[in-house]
């Protein structure tokens, strides 16, 4: 049984920031976001801000997600800077990516980039704008809102294709080279220590789980980029299984993480969430969990937010001392 116990931690160390103390507590599980907390290789934050861009703009006909507007997107991801919607990808990182999907079409709404099909009654402009502002603050379900039938029905016809071609556009981009890169070097794009934390927390009897606001499917995509990292997954191994969304419905992590935890009939405060997005550190902080960041040093902005919605420890990797002597096996 591993043991956490924070009573003699530093309070700061040059890649630890301890937040809030979470006492002495027994640790069975944990729960593990991957892109940004174990892996590097889905450099993401560009791509998506192009496409959510890209959706907010284009019209969203019928052909918006054809394969021959795909090269013109993917060429132009990182090419310039666009405000409102790199600064969305830092707010919304571990939101479900078709709450991130359907944002980006509720903007298109507000700026009269949809079908003229799409005529909303000024209560529910009024419900939509409001949408925009509780996905930005990092709500995902609104149903005290009134309901357009006419523009759910859109955003739930259009809000998947445009997932999938992100999709797309995220491995024309970057995830093919990169996870092909790490198949051949896979420490170089594992963060610092993850994989001996990871290995770390099995040894002192705690069971790892990944959760991720992606989907997961054989033979490509988030599955085949642990796999690329070295990390064997399965009942028994380092990480006993990968848990994700859906291509045509949103899962938030805080409902897949609770699900996860009745089934498994473990109790919250026997988990340590281990994340980079606010999601699960919200939504960890606000079940009982212990709540660990995997953060840049120069990621303010997503510092002041984790520390604001309950973290109770900020690491820039895994390689300090202080993780150690922070979680052990019990005596």
């Amino acid at each position: 049984m591993a043991i956490l116990d924070d009573s003699d931690i530093p309070q700061r160390t040059e890649r630890f920031e301890l937040v809030r103390r979470a006492g002495r507590r027994r640790i069975t599980h944990a729960f593990h976001d991957v892109d940004g907390t174990h892996s590097r290789i889905r450099d993401w934050p560009p791509v998506m801000s192009r496409c959510l861009h890209y959706a907010m703009t284009c019209g969203l006909g019928e052909d918006f997600d054809s394969s021959e507007n795909l090269p013109s997107v993917t060429d132009r991801v990182g090419v310039e800077p666009l405000e409102e919607t790199d600064r969305f990808c830092v707010e919304s990182a571990g939101l479900s990516a078709i709450t991130q999907m359907e944002w980006a079409i509720r903007r298109a709404v507000q700026g009269g980039c949809v079908p003229r099909s799409l005529e909303l009654s000024d209560e529910q402009r009024a419900a939509n704008d409001e949408i925009v502002r509780r996905i930005w603050a990092g709500q995902e379900r609104y149903g005290d809102l009134p309901r357009a039938e006419a523009l759910q029905a859109f955003i739930d016809e259009r809000a998947p294709r445009l997932f999938q071609f992100y999709e797309q556009v995220l491995n024309a981009a970057s995830r093919d080279r990169n996870t092909a890169a790490a198949r051949r070097d896979p420490a170089a794009w594992r963060f610092p220590g993850s994989l001996e934390f990871l290995e770390r927390l099995r040894a002192c009897g705690c069971v790892n789980y990944m959760v991720t606001g992606t989907v997961i499917y054989e033979g490509g995509g988030m599955l085949d980029e642990v796999r690329a990292l070295d990390i064997e997954i399965g009942p028994g191994r380092l990480v006993e299984a990968l848990h994700g969304s859906a291509w045509d419905r949103k899962i938030p992590k805080d409902e897949l993480m609770g699900r996860v935890m009745r089934e498994l009939g473990v109790r919250p405060e026997h988990v340590l969430v281990v994340g980079d997005g606010r999601k699960e550190i919200e939504a960890g902080a606000a079940m009982g969990c212990v709540v660990l960041s995997r953060l840049d040093a120069a990621a303010a902005r997503p510092r002041q937010m984790h520390r604001e919605l309950g973290a109770h420890y900020i690491v820039t990797d895994y390689t300090d001392p202080v993780l150690r002597q922070l979680i052990r096996e019990d005596d």
